[in-house]
């Protein structure tokens, strides 16, 4: 299994590398052929961060155009809320949402199932505004215990009258938010969805001391389950290959 920092770019478009900044920590990490629609960005204005993990159905290359639409409006929407003279973070992340979502209708011209969880968050306050829109595995680990984030809706690319509520979260110094897209909960489950409990147990277990190790760990997690688990593949047709993506945010202990 081969890791890549990051999704990487789409076509025209520039990666994106936020790294460690003031006090935030936020890292992708992707692993498999991309043959798939897995895509990660983020926008930085400010004390403001704006990322993006999408699961877009279908194969390449005909995802190509429909991820690169979705960027682009998720980076010019970013850019214009975060610019305001004055905004509300979970309004931002709900004006977000509903941009991506038309603008994901409109390049397909129908149909397009697309599970996209969508974080504001306030890097002076520590408070994160977020929507998970088509349950991708949301995993939070503080203080108070390592859980699913809750408040899951549907996914974007079904409706165009669709609204969303965004919700809120504390992030206190230390704390680490996983979202992973169904092809690492496929694989850490066999043939079967695992659900968020693996992925649970694995940062209830690890001791991940920055996003792209927590990162890079749960791949690395789900590709040796995957392979552990496949002694019966001989006897089955040869099964797709999911794309693989992992998001980390940890606020960083001051």
């Amino acid at each position: 299994m081969g890791l890549t920092e990051l999704v990487p770019p789409l076509p025209d478009q520039e990666p994106t590398h936020p790294g460690n900044a003031d006090g935030i920590d936020l890292h992708a990490q992707h692993a498999s052929n991309r043959s798939g629609g897995d895509l990660f960005d983020t926008v930085r204005i400010g004390p403001h961060v704006s990322f993006l993990l999408a699961d877009i159905a279908g194969r390449r290359p005909e995802l190509d155009p429909i991820a690169a639409a979705m960027q682009k409006v998720f980076r010019a929407t970013s850019t214009e809320l975060f610019n305001a003279a004055h905004f509300n973070l979970m309004e931002a992340a709900e004006t977000l949402i509903l941009a991506i979502n038309h603008g994901l209708i409109a390049i397909t011209n129908g149909v397009r199932f697309a599970p996209t969880f969508i974080g504001c968050y306030d890097v002076q306050l520590g408070i994160l505004a977020y929507i998970n829109a088509g349950g991708q595995t949301a995993i939070l680990h503080d203080l108070e215990g390592t859980r699913a984030l809750p408040n899951v809706s549907m996914p974007l690319g079904l409706f165009t009258h669709l609204t969303y509520d965004a919700s809120i979260q504390a992030f206190e110094p230390g704390a680490m938010l996983l979202v992973v897209t169904k092809g690492v909960t496929e694989s850490m489950g066999s043939n079967t969805q695992a659900g968020p409990e693996k992925i649970i147990d694995l940062l209830k277990a690890s001791n991940y001391k920055s996003a792209r190790e927590a990162a890079t760990g749960v791949l690395e997690a789900a590709n040796l389950y995957e392979k552990h688990h496949r002694t019966w593949l001989p006897f089955r047709a040869k099964p797709v290959v999911e794309d693989m993506t992992a998001l980390a945010m940890k606020r960083e202990v001051t």
